[in-house]
């Protein structure tokens, strides 16, 4: 009898595990600035996200998710690595904190590995759709050696750089504060050193050959040259789609750009309904320049950039419903988030807000204020994490690749610190706390600050080793310089840091002294020996966002025609056709 029952548990085991769940799906749905304080879920009444706020409804909201990095390239490699920017070497020491040119050399290294890498090891079908900013290649304009397809994307469709003003006719350019600087400034000292001149020999007192004149002319021609140059082919050079390794649209046409980009998401998930796939829809709203279809513009009560905002909804919206309409629902983990804060200084010359909320928060985009990296955070799959629930403890956008790694039955690198935690214990309620003891909050380069929950703590400390200066005086942002810049006199430098409980002040508005915490000293001692330990692991990488990987460079410059620099095509119906 007692060998039957050991047969038949036998029987009943190995048809457990025959019958093992299958491993998930996972769509992955990243917005572009938009803040924590547009979502309805996270408190908007004026906005329209209905289909953001179901997910939320039907999963786990996460008041307190947190960008690695409060800029858009650092804060996507960190994403797709589950590692502090600064280990990949993705974390700027000059003024430039993101590739702004499609010819530039930097980009997310090669030896980096990305979730999609784990998961195409693992048999899954992966696709990128939408915004990249991880570079593209390093030797020559056919290397591809940053591009999604060389870190594990099976797919990719839309843009290798990012969406800005100049992309977009008549929607003014990011580079006015440059163009000031490099070519008004220069041609206003040559036209007052002509006029000096001429001054001078007119009265005799000074003889100026004609040829001083001549090349001081030449000097202003070439200067209003290169101006003209730059304006007139950033937008083709640097502005367009690709599908794969293809330039199929160049300069991009806004015209129902999200639809498009939706449709083939949708399409991909068809595609591959039948085996595990991982979609990362990027998309490119709600940044500048800001776009919608006929459906959406003039609709919504925040002019272009809620008209944006709801567009994007649209688009989750679709997303949910091809995986209602295909029985996937229950097998796919839907996660929803933003690259980083809402960028508060994108306000137009005629006034108009271009840039999101981000709630009670001070700061936004480009500084390490909590406006500027708290981000949303919804995470979906139906049976498996509980419908309602909202977890307020510390969690990171790096805490991704952990998470889809394990769920996909992906062991971790071995070769490197990974920096994020899997999120799934916290979700299932298996624990209360985050596995974040501490976080590190980078200005580019340059550890801005640190953040300590500690066990058995209801308190989350956060001290600043300096802080942007505001501009002007007294607003909420960087607005003179359009963003704040991470060193030099644009920071205010703290000795000893400024010290908040965001648990109590989240709007960090009033620094903790040691009039106000018997333990300030304590505290902030047990900070920067978090701090020390923490730069103890740092090693030296090369630098892919130096001035000289930042740069364009002529040989490197992708065009999908041979006439020269002009660079005019429309193959998105042929390549559609062809895609995967």
């Amino acid at each position: 009898m007692k060998m039957q029952l050991r047969l038949l548990l036998l029987l009943l085991l190995c048809e457990a595990q025959g019958h093992a769940a299958p491993r998930p799906n996972f769509v992955l749905l990243m917005a572009d600035d938009l803040g924590i304080g547009d979502p309805g879920c996270y408190g908007n009444t004026t906005l329209r996200t209905p289909n953001i706020d179901r997910l939320a409804a039907e999963g786990v909201k996460l008041t307190q998710h947190l960008a690695a990095s409060p800029l858009c390239t650092p804060s996507r490699a960190a994403f797709m690595t589950g590692r502090y920017p600064i280990r990949s070497g993705m974390a700027s020491q000059s003024f430039i904190g993101v590739f702004i040119f499609s010819a530039s050399s930097g980009g997310l290294p090669t030896s980096e590995i990305t979730f999609a890498k784990l998961l195409k090891n693992q048999g899954y079908s992966t696709a990128l759709i939408g915004k990249w900013h991880l570079g593209t290649n390093c030797h020559n304009k056919t290397d591809f050696c940053h591009h999604p397809l060389s870190h594990g994307f099976d797919y990719f469709h839309g843009i290798p750089v990012t969406n800005l003003r100049d992309c977009k006719p008549g929607e003014g350019s990011v580079f006015t504060r440059g163009i000031r600087v490099l070519v008004f400034i220069p041609l206003q000292i040559i036209a007052i050193t002509l006029l000096t001149l001429a001054v001078l020999k007119c009265l005799g007192l000074l003889h100026v050959p004609p040829v001083v004149f001549f090349c001081l002319l030449c000097l202003a021609a070439m200067i209003l040259g290169l101006l003209l140059c730059f304006l007139h082919y950033f937008r083709p050079l640097n502005c367009f789609l690709m599908r794969n390794h293809e330039i199929t649209q160049q300069p991009l046409s806004y015209d129902s750009l999200t639809q498009r980009l939706t449709a083939d998401a949708a399409q991909f998930i068809r595609r591959n309904a039948g085996t595990p796939f991982l979609l990362l829809l990027s998309y490119l709203h709600v940044h500048t320049a800001l776009f919608s279809s006929p459906d959406f513009a003039g609709h919504s009560q925040h002019g272009a950039y809620g008209d944006a905002a709801e567009e994007l909804d649209w688009s989750v919206g679709q997303i949910l419903n091809v995986l209602d309409e295909l029985k996937l629902a229950n097998n796919t983990l839907v996660y929803f988030t933003s690259d980083q804060g809402a960028h508060v200084e994108e306000v137009t010359t005629k006034g108009e807000v271009h840039g999101g909320s981000n709630g009670i928060y001070k700061g936004g985009k480009a500084n390490n204020w909590e406006g500027g990296i708290r981000i949303p955070g919804i995470l979906r799959w139906p049976g498996v994490i509980q419908a309602g629930l909202v977890i307020d403890e510390p969690t990171s956008n790096m805490d991704i690749f952990p998470t889809v790694a394990k769920l996909a039955g992906s062991p971790l690198p071995e070769d490197r610190i990974i920096d994020g935690h899997d999120l799934m214990p916290l979700l299932q309620g298996k624990t209360q706390h985050s596995d974040h003891e501490f976080l590190f909050h980078y200005c580019n380069f340059y550890l801005n600050a640190v953040r300590w929950h500690p066990r058995n703590s209801t308190s989350v400390w956060k001290a600043f080793f300096f802080t942007p200066k505001f501009s002007p005086e007294g607003a909420n942002g960087c607005f003179s310089t359009h963003v704040c810049f991470c060193h030099g006199h644009f920071v205010s430098r703290h000795h000893p840091p400024l010290l908040f409980d965001v648990a109590k002040d989240p709007g960090e508005r009033t620094p903790l002294s040691p009039a106000t915490e018997p333990r300030f000293r304590e505290i902030l001692a047990v900070m920067q020996q978090a701090a020390d330990r923490h730069a103890e692991t740092l090693q030296a990488v090369p630098n892919q966002l130096s001035l000289g990987n930042v740069l364009w460079k002529p040989w490197l410059q992708m065009c999908c025609s041979s006439s020269g620099l002009s660079c005019q095509c429309d193959r998105e119906n042929q390549a559609k056709g062809a895609s995967r």
